[in-house]
């Protein structure tokens, strides 16, 4: 039976109590923030956080030179798990947010509460303070193009039919894992901004043309 070495970890609050002359309570915090001197700091036993793995290694008393074992994720720290699927959720709302503004199918007011959401997503990731005032949603746009998985299977048959040097291979050989990180990696590789800039360019001459159709001329 194998061994581990196992690396646990607790938090233990550090806080200090210091009174700071402002007009506003966020202006006082910004102080208290910006202030660098500990010198009254103080350890805050009752506080200390729950114990989680921080390392895992192969082997006994193997800490930082053994094999290193991936940590599983629930036994992470509670506030890293959150912050970890914050993320995925906050992409997942982007997605949302945006596909409906393409779509123009959301009520006008949640599509205002998600944008101003993923703003401050936005901002919580980037370190920054929430955004002033209230956000706008972002302007319609029209997607031009999909990348299918299922019609890019469809290729790979007829590329094997003609091209030699996939002749060894058959469609089933190529799996759906194998799509989805080709199209992944064609999606982001892909420069397609002189056909943007081109559909941009007709589409403005089309609403100037409407624009003075419309004024009589």
């Amino acid at each position: 039976m194998p061994t581990y070495t196992i690396e646990t970890t607790y938090r233990m609050p550090v806080y200090r109590q210091r009174t700071y002359e402002a007009a506003t309570p966020a202006e006082a915090c910004r102080q208290a923030i910006d202030d660098d001197d500990w010198s009254s700091d103080k350890l805050d036993y009752e506080a200390a956080g729950e114990s989680y793995v921080t390392g895992i290694w192969l082997g006994a008393d193997a800490a930082y030179s053994g094999e290193a074992v991936p940590v599983p994720a629930h036994f992470d720290e509670a506030i890293q798990r959150k912050a970890a699927h914050f993320e995925v959720l906050f992409g997942l709302l982007k997605i949302v947010v945006a596909d409906q503004v393409a779509q123009r199918q959301t009520d006008a007011y949640w599509l205002a509460r998600a944008s101003a959401a993923v703003a401050k997503a936005d901002a919580i990731l980037a370190g920054a303070r929430d955004p002033d005032g209230p956000v706008v949603a972002p302007r319609p746009y029209h997607v031009l193009a999909r990348l299918q998985e299922d019609r890019v299977r469809d290729q790979i048959a007829a590329i094997i039919e003609t091209d030699p040097e996939f002749a060894s291979l058959t469609a089933d050989a190529v799996s759906d894992g194998d799509i989805h990180d080709a199209c992944l990696s064609v999606a982001t590789t892909i420069d397609l901004s002189e056909e943007i800039g081109a559909a941009e360019f007709r589409a403005a001459l089309a609403a100037l043309r409407a624009a003075k159709k419309a004024e009589g001329g």
